[in-house]
């Protein structure tokens, strides 16, 4: 079923725009959350090594797009002046244990939104990606009162762990955020224990060196 969607790492300017037609149709004039779609995806992230943004398309048509940011601005997180959720947490300590990678803008046109396959076709894209990479965990924004929000997806299927909230961000929108983590091997055993379809969705193609960086 996946075989449906194809995904692509965005490194070509015709890849860009083919990105940029989601974004105008998501964030840019549904959403109304930039200006200008172009201001998200920068020339130089084309040849970047620290961001990775992925293209989905159904049928040769671009729906979805994803984002990861390996070295995510942790400073400016702190300037949102978190509320956490988990007073106990050391964020310091996490921080220099971590190997964080920023997951994100992840927009899929309304046109295919029920359409799950894209989602997880997106998120096997992008965790391989990070998995290959030696990334450790995932780091992510949602906003509470988004009617698409992936909040549910993110917490009750690939089991993300919400950890603070904050009032401001890069986004224009009124809405509190909700910041997310994922423990990438944590997820990993859980989803392979439950026997669960996502499980074999996100591992389909990989090989057994891909898999014991996890599973030890």
């Amino acid at each position: 079923m996946l075989s449906k969607v194809r995904v692509d790492r965005v490194e070509s300017r015709a890849d860009r725009e083919a990105a940029l037609i989601v974004l105008r149709a998501t964030y840019q004039t549904e959403k109304r959350w930039v200006e200008l779609a172009e201001s998200q995806i920068a020339d130089a992230d084309l040849s970047s090594d620290l961001v990775s943004w992925f293209l989905a398309r159904r049928g040769g048509q671009p729906v979805g797009v994803l984002r990861v940011h390996y070295a995510p601005p942790v400073q400016q997180y702190r300037a949102y002046d978190l509320h956490l959720l988990k007073p106990e947490m050391d964020v310091d300590a996490f921080i220099r244990v971590a190997r964080l990678a920023e997951i994100g803008r992840f927009a899929i046109v309304p046109e295919q939104r029920r359409n799950s396959l894209v989602a997880v076709a997106l998120m096997r894209a992008a965790t391989r990606e990070t998995v290959e990479r030696g990334y450790t965990h995932y780091i992510t924004d949602v906003f509470e009162n988004d009617p698409h929000s992936p909040y549910g997806f993110h917490t009750r299927v690939m089991g993300f762990d919400p950890i603070a909230t904050h009032e401001r961000g890069e986004l224009h929108c009124a809405s509190r955020r909700i910041t997310l983590i994922l423990d990438l091997k944590a997820a990993y055993h859980r989803l392979r224990q439950r026997k669960a379809w996502m499980f074999r969705a996100l591992t389909a193609d990989w090989d057994e060196g891909l898999h014991r960086r996890l599973a030890v």
